[in-house]
């Protein structure tokens, strides 16, 4: 990489999901309402990339929140799905985050927030989890109509860096974002947040850690 930069998925990788658990617990009245939720709003968000249904990942959060309702019989107040979508712009950020978009800032990596919510609420959540002096960029797939593993994203977030796409890094939790980000020529780093194993059809980074110390440490070593 000619210059240092590393981008990061968001939801998941820097956020923790798991600080909904509790208002969806008590939504849905189940401990796998919000797993259920997030896996079909992921799904839906590639079955609009490939039959190119335009839309933005508000509306179709808002939408999953009313499938996953479907799911439990039941259905949500106005109100309720507001504070569960208000819920998802305040979420709390990994432990290990923050010490980690410092090493590699003290090391001349620039870092950018790079995710398929729009400009706003990333902005939002980013304010929100006291990360905004950690990241020197944010950039939303919006603009492009489209989502993550669309290749068209990944070479959209190198344009706006005015940077060819092998000169960029991303750092995700989700293997279908690696693999999308390694098939355009981007370099990946996978961080498994959840010990699930990696797809075995999809390419494979060649950092991976279950750390996100683990993963600085070996950016840093290949980068530097």
């Amino acid at each position: 990489m000619r210059n240092k930069i590393i981008l990061f998925d968001i939801n998941e990788t820097v956020l923790n999901l798991k600080s909904l658990q509790p208002k969806f617990n008590d939504a849905f009245g189940s401990e796998e309402a919000l797993s259920l939720w997030f896996s079909k709003l992921l799904h839906t968000s590639a079955v609009c990339v490939i039959t190119n249904v335009k839309t933005n990942f508000s509306k179709l959060a808002d939408a999953m929140l009313e499938s996953t309702a479907e799911n439990y019989d039941l259905q949500l107040s106005e109100l309720k799905r507001n504070e569960l979508l208000s819920a998802f712009s305040s979420l709390q950020p990994h432990s290990d985050i923050k010490d980690a978009l410092s090493k590699l800032r003290s090391n001349g990596f620039k870092v950018v927030a790079f995710s398929n919510s729009s400009l706003s609420l990333i902005s939002t959540q980013i304010k929100n989890s006291g990360l905004t002096s950690f990241f020197d960029e944010i950039i939303s797939v919006e603009e492009t109509g489209s989502f993550k593993p669309d290749p068209n994203v990944y070479k959209f977030a190198a344009n706006v860096l005015g940077e060819s796409v092998e000169n960029l890094c991303l750092v995700a939790t989700h293997d279908w974002d690696t693999h999308g980000a390694l098939s355009v020529g981007l370099n990946a780093a996978y961080i498994n947040r959840t010990d699930t194993p990696y797809h075995p059809f999809y390419l494979k980074p060649d950092i991976q850690s279950n750390t996100m110390d683990g993963i600085v440490d070996q950016i840093v070593e290949a980068y530097l």
